[in-house]
């Protein structure tokens, strides 16, 4: 095993003394917030649910418009929920619900790096290609600015790299650097071979050969000044030395050994994929990690896809809410919040459920929804935000908000709030130009 001595002796590069960009700017006079969030897991919905089907229902207007489920009432009085979530009616106390979400991105890529990011992209359109000139992930900023301890991941995403056609935008550091960008598991953590080859030392790498690879490797940097010229190389050599400290971490070890959680703990988060991803991030809230992206698919939708929902393919939309999208909503979302409550972890954890948009209020001539970001819902739980709260009102067919609107540069103030990070925080992108955190305002309804 590695001992802290050996890892001391594999060591740093020896950055001390070398340039490095200054990435960070303080707003003068402004007070750092408290922090009411240790960690954030943001359940990211790729696709698009739709609030018609789900959270704010409209039993009221046309059938073409409040669609085939009926409501049932839920523990927050006044705020009704689809018939097939009925484990979710019965955690509504516990939660505040957003039903006001807007923006004008109507393409999944865009709006999604919207939703990963705050940050509006500089054009609405489906071949946006990720690049390391957008913005970084939330979980990025949180790792440069408010890291977890040592030897602990601050920013962890899986099981996916969620895409539509190219790589989504918003999923990494950025402008950064790759010292900043998440720990990326994309195993299935429903497998039964489940594990982090990466977190175990092959058996014929000792601790000595191990430390001689790196002299090798500080000597050809110093040699060729990689370590002045270029970020990413410093980048690289930071990924490095962050594996090395994990490598001694049992705690994170003991997170990602799904094996060791009783059978009946995993039969409730649901043995699927999405399931035992969301008890992956409630073992790392307990091993440390700050920032946890768990992605509900790898695409944006299909039989066993994600919440794009139009109906394409002769493949309705109900049918699909049905057997698959509801049901796991219902099965994994209560089950987090109950379990992180049951462990003393909700109120120093916040839960963020959101999806890139939402669908129309009026169901298509294919038996779906079609791309909506003019009003979506959002989920909050936990850390810092009230309990049994709805905040913003659609208007009587859900089409636009009728009070409060909120987009998502307002959203990643809060989630900034609640972490402690002053959102008006400046970091320098790859040309030096400044750039806030957050170009929105803290949602000061939502908070406890």
């Amino acid at each position: 095993m590695l001992t802290r001595r050996h890892l001391l002796q594999v060591g740093a590069l020896g950055l001390a003394g070398l340039a490095s960009p200054s990435w960070v700017r303080g707003e003068p006079g402004r007070a750092t917030p408290k922090a009411k969030a240790k960690s954030v897991i943001f359940l990211h919905q790729w696709g698009g649910p739709s609030h018609h089907d789900t959270f704010d229902m409209k039993p009221a207007a046309p059938a073409e418009i409040r669609g085939e489920f009926r409501s049932i009432s839920s523990t927050l009085p006044g705020s009704p929920v689809c018939e097939l979530l009925p484990r979710c009616a019965r955690i509504m106390d516990r939660v505040c619900l957003i039903r006001t979400l807007q923006h004008t991105m109507k393409n999944h890529n865009s709006a999604g790096y919207y939703s990963l990011t705050g940050y509006a992209p500089p054009t609405d359109d489906q071949r946006l290609r990720d690049s390391r000139d957008l913005f970084p992930a939330y979980g990025s900023i949180v790792d440069r600015l408010a890291p977890a301890r040592q030897g602990i991941p601050t920013f962890v995403a899986f099981p996916h790299v969620i895409s539509d056609g190219s790589i989504t935008p918003g999923q990494h550091a950025s402008f950064l650097g790759k010292s900043h960008d998440p720990l990326l598991i994309t195993q299935n953590p429903n497998s039964p071979d489940f594990r982090l080859p990466e977190l175990s030392l092959p058996a014929n790498l000792s601790a000595k050969r191990l430390a001689d690879r790196r002299s090798m490797m500080q000597l050809i940097d110093e040699q060729s000044q990689l370590l002045d010229l270029s970020a990413r190389a410093r980048g690289i050599a930071d990924h490095y030395e962050r594996a090395l400290s994990m490598l001694q971490s049992p705690g994170v070890r003991r997170a990602f050994d799904l094996s060791s959680e009783p059978p009946a703990i995993r039969e409730r988060y649901g043995r699927t994929t999405y399931g035992q991803a969301c008890l992956l991030a409630r073992r790392l809230v307990e091993a440390g990690a700050r920032f946890i992206n768990v992605y509900f698919s790898q695409s944006i939708g299909g039989d066993m896809g994600g919440w794009d929902t139009h109906g394409f393919d002769n493949k309705p939309m109900y049918p699909i809410l049905k057997k698959y999208l509801l049901p796991m909503l219902d099965q994994t979302l209560p089950t987090l919040i109950e379990d992180l409550e049951a462990r003393g972890l909700l109120d120093s954890t916040l839960v963020v459920w959101v999806g890139e948009f939402g669908r129309t209020p009026r169901i298509n001539k294919l038996a779906g929804r079609d791309h909506w970001p003019q009003c979506y819902p959002a989920i909050l739980a936990g850390a810092g935000v009230k309990r049994g709260h709805v905040f913003g009102t659609s208007d009587k067919f859900g089409a636009y908000p009728a009070s409060d609107p909120v987009r998502p540069e307002d959203l990643s103030a809060t989630l900034f709030h609640l972490l402690g990070i002053d959102p008006t925080t400046e970091v320098y992108d790859a040309l030096n130009r400044p750039l806030v955190l957050s170009p929105g305002q803290v949602i000061e309804g939502v908070l406890a």
